[in-house]
């Protein structure tokens, strides 16, 4: 006889745009209950209740609490809310998955990662890009000892849809919001820690960076606690495309990761030749979003520990909170480089 729990009773905090992604996601996914979805704005819960079959809906996160039916909660709020809700989603014994960051601040991430091992619920924080399809296969294959022992890593994220003032003004700033994804992989990959960051940033493009005291343009480069090395850039200025894209460089050869063709055609017409660019995350990302939430559903009806837990979630908040430190002194700043 299987252990294996039937079904999970899930609850959305968060309906815009990503949380409704994650929503519909849920709804598709065996063993998932779309029990419940909440979202502060008057009727947007009750609209996304009806189209996706959720048997309720509230503007209250604190319907969620009270509800013992409900297991597991997908927290897609913004950033200054997660230290709050995740407190009190593992003090009422949820299950949780949280979109990156995990908290604001490395201080708040101590708070909560002791909050949710007293009550022994687990966390699951939204690093896709572990799920995506590539990144996972060029996991695999440097495990594999395809290329030998991985010595350095390369990362690319251009992103042309640049969000809007009033977002960037709570994001956390550019390291935060955008380079931690590659932070995150950086370690997974080459499995070693960030022991050191020392980051650059400019304003080349969109002057209202500069009152945000951001950046649009942004280098660091990392020092691994085995060896290896590597280099990332996070932007805000590509041209109407979608650009992420990864390289591990081993002893023995390489591994280049994704690219930024929509399909992988190429059309020859009197114009020339050219092929479809990714245009936005969603394009690129569809299939790890959906594989990422899948496995946090199996983890639980297996009562196993997600792949991406909140010590992960602490370590990438940590070398991006690292990262905007050095771009504020220009020094490299060295990470705690140990974690339990």
């Amino acid at each position: 006889m299987s252990d294996m729990k039937e079904s999970i009773n899930c609850a959305i905090l968060g309906l815009g745009r990503l949380g409704y992604w994650h929503a519909c996601n849920l709804a598709k996914i065996k063993g998932a209950n779309l029990t419940c979805v909440v979202d502060p704005l008057e009727g947007r819960a009750e609209q996304a209740a009806r189209e996706l079959g959720a048997e309720k809906w509230s503007q209250d996160v604190e319907d969620i609490i009270k509800d013992d039916n409900i297991e597991a909660v997908v927290i897609v709020t913004p950033t200054s809310t997660h230290a709050e809700l995740l407190t009190k989603m593992a003090d009422a014994k949820k299950h949780i998955f949280v979109e990156k960051p995990l908290t604001q601040y490395v201080s708040e991430a101590d708070q909560v990662i002791d909050v949710i091992r007293k009550n022994q619920v687990f966390c699951q924080v939204g690093f896709m890009r572990r799920f995506d399809p590539d990144y996972a296969e060029a996991k695999r294959r440097i495990q594999n000892g395809d290329i030998g022992q991985p010595l350095y890593f390369k990362g690319v994220s251009r992103d042309g849809n640049i969000p809007p003032v009033e977002f960037l003004k709570n994001s956390g700033g550019i390291f935060l919001d955008l380079a931690i994804h590659e932070y995150d992989i950086a370690r997974y990959l080459l499995d070693q820690e960030i022991s050191e960051i020392h980051s650059t940033g400019s304003v080349l493009l969109h002057s209202f960076m500069k009152d945000l005291n951001d950046a649009d343009s942004a280098n660091s480069y990392l020092t691994f606690d085995q060896g290896a090395a590597g280099d990332i850039e996070a932007s805000w200025i590509a041209h109407n495309v979608y650009d992420v894209r990864g390289e591990v460089i081993g002893s023995e050869g390489a591994i280049q990761i994704g690219s930024m063709r929509r399909r992988n055609i190429n059309i020859l017409n009197k114009s020339g030749s050219r092929h479809e660019l990714i245009s936005d995350f969603p394009a690129k990302f569809k299939d790890a979003y959906y594989l990422e939430v899948e496995h946090f559903i199996d983890s639980l009806r297996k009562s196993k520990a997600p792949l991406c837990n909140e010590i992960d979630g602490r370590i990438a908040l940590e070398a991006a909170a690292a990262a905007t430190k050095s771009f504020h002194t220009n020094k490299p700043v060295k990470l705690q480089a140990i974690y339990s």
